[in-house]
């Protein structure tokens, strides 16, 4: 069964409290072992008029390959991406509804790869991603006790 992922407060992508960001949910099918967000990019995020700009398709990918880590753990198992590659199908167009989904296709101890795509109400592919995650340096780890408090469902 779906369940809502929780937020944090600060987020780029998920923040509830982030006035500039994209305030995207998340939802977790662990039967289908995917991680998605329905969602629609305003026309503040675009690269051109209509089309959603390069770096914010990238980030909906990143953050949910990122929470693919929590399909099988909690707050303590998020992981941060070494490396993620990005293939452009075609433009991803703002104000429209769009699904981001991310699945794993490997995890071996502090490691983890996934892939991403987004896609369009009818099902197009407009990007996909594959992407290494590794478990943050201790020092990086620490900084997010203090956000750790605000990582919640929003009711």
């Amino acid at each position: 069964m779906p369940e809502v992922q929780p937020s944090s407060r600060s987020c780029f992508v998920c923040g509830r409290e982030n006035a500039l960001g994209l305030h995207a949910r998340w939802i977790a099918d662990r039967e289908r072992g995917e991680v998605r967000s329905e969602t629609v990019v305003g026309e503040a995020f675009n690269g051109y008029p209509g089309v959603v700009h390069g770096g914010i398709v990238t980030a909906l990918l990143d953050e949910a390959m990122a929470r693919t880590a929590l399909l099988a753990g909690g707050f303590e198992d998020l992981l941060v991406t070494g490396r993620i590659t990005v293939t452009f199908r075609q433009p991803t167009p703002t104000g429209q509804p769009i699904v981001v989904a991310a699945r794993i296709t490997r995890r071996s101890g502090s490691r983890s790869q996934a892939e991403a795509e987004i896609r369009l109400a009818d099902g197009t592919v407009t990007a996909q991603a594959e992407a290494l995650m590794t478990r943050p340096p201790p020092e990086v780890a620490a900084a997010w006790a203090e956000e750790r408090k605000h990582w919640r469902v929003d009711g």
